[in-house]
């Protein structure tokens, strides 16, 4: 069996509020088995101020069984680093088109969840791009160079005290491992979710 490629050209959705007249962009990349319409409304509280710009995963698939909610993923085990490469020329093609229709505005990048590593890998592939990095709720990729995450960028990492998806050794040990790479740590009373309050206190750090 001998295994091809074919490139074709694809369709992806992202949402957006109205970004006239805005001075700063929010990039947020969502976590497993969201969609971007839904992870859109997470940002209700910040719409009015800031442009708001969410990519959805090309992944769509059933959350359970083979009907009913539909969620997104960036990537999984198969095919992982096509799959890497293929959502950086993606979030790069977004990016630059949004800057030609919108030149000046200044971009801050988050990543929930899933979304953070491929937030990381986004960032790795073009760091000036971004005035923050705000990863949250994510484990760091290991295959992001370290180097490009040191101290003087405005690096942050965001977790909530309760998220069910880190035990209270694992959580001691990430936030660690974030705080090594030169990352600010946030820890907010809650669980594996956005929080509004937090989400403003850290976009406004300089």
């Amino acid at each position: 069996m001998k295994e091809s490629l074919i490139e074709f050209v694809q369709q992806r959705r992202y949402y957006h509020n109205d970004l006239n007249g805005k001075q700063k962009l929010l990039v947020a990349l969502h976590g497993y088995g969201q969609l971007g319409q839904y992870f859109y409304k997470k940002f209700a509280t910040i719409e009015h101020n800031w442009g708001i710009l969410i990519p959805e995963g090309a992944h769509r698939f059933y959350l359970k069984g083979s009907n009913g909610r539909v969620g997104a993923s960036w990537m999984t085990k198969e095919w992982r680093i096509q799959d890497i490469e293929e959502n950086n020329r993606y979030l790069l093609e977004l990016i630059s088109t949004i800057k030609k229709n919108y030149p000046g505005i200044e971009l801050h990048l988050l990543g929930f969840s899933q979304g953070g590593a491929t937030a990381a890998r986004l960032y790795q592939a073009a760091p000036n791009l971004f005035s923050k990095l705000i990863l949250w709720a994510s484990v760091f990729p290991p295959d992001v160079e370290q180097r490009l995450f040191c101290e003087g960028k405005n690096l942050h990492f965001v977790l909530g005290k309760d998220d069910p998806y880190f035990t209270d050794e694992s959580r001691e040990d990430t936030i660690a491992d974030y705080r090594q790479r030169g990352f600010t740590t946030h820890v907010f009373e809650g669980i594996h979710d956005l929080n509004s309050t937090m989400l403003q206190a850290v976009l406004d750090k300089f």
